[in-house]
């Protein structure tokens, strides 16, 4: 973990930024917690529980620079919170979430749309940068209790 924040210490101060010990907690949270996609109050949660002088209002301006800088990527799963996670700096586009309706279980699916992609931008003559794609339904443990 230590070199991963080494690497965003890195990519902070080219943009302008320091690692504090605030965001340093924070993303270690978020390094420390892979494919959870947490939100604002869980991530504070987690955070205070090493860092007891943090603030919400600190976590929330935090994960807001973060993501605005392209460090974190916000998530909107349509259940009344922003979720982050970190952004993939090898990829051009995210990856896709199976969202299961009862559960709220999150799973991560790799990009399968080149194809399409590639199709669209040449029938429509339209340069795409970047999609989001949720598939809602159902997980395996929940579909046995339908």
């Amino acid at each position: 973990m230590e070199q991963s924040i080494d690497a965003l210490k890195d990519q902070l101060k080219e943009k302008g930024y320091k690692l504090t010990p605030q965001r340093k907690a924070i993303l270690e949270t978020i390094l420390e917690n892979p494919g959870h996609h947490l939100s604002t109050e869980e991530v504070y949660d987690i955070v205070r529980k090493r860092r007891s002088d943090i603030g919400l209002a600190t976590v929330y301006r935090t994960l807001m620079l973060l993501s605005d800088l392209k460090v974190l990527s916000k998530i909107n799963f349509e259940d009344g919170c922003v979720r982050y996670e970190l952004c993939s700096c090898e990829d051009d586009h995210q990856h896709h979430h199976l969202i299961c309706r009862k559960c709220g279980l999150i799973i991560e699916v790799e990009d399968l749309l080149d194809d399409l992609e590639k199709r669209i931008e040449k029938d429509y003559d339209f340069k795409i940068t970047d999609h989001r794609l949720k598939f809602i339904g159902y997980c395996s443990s929940c579909k046995k209790t339908l």
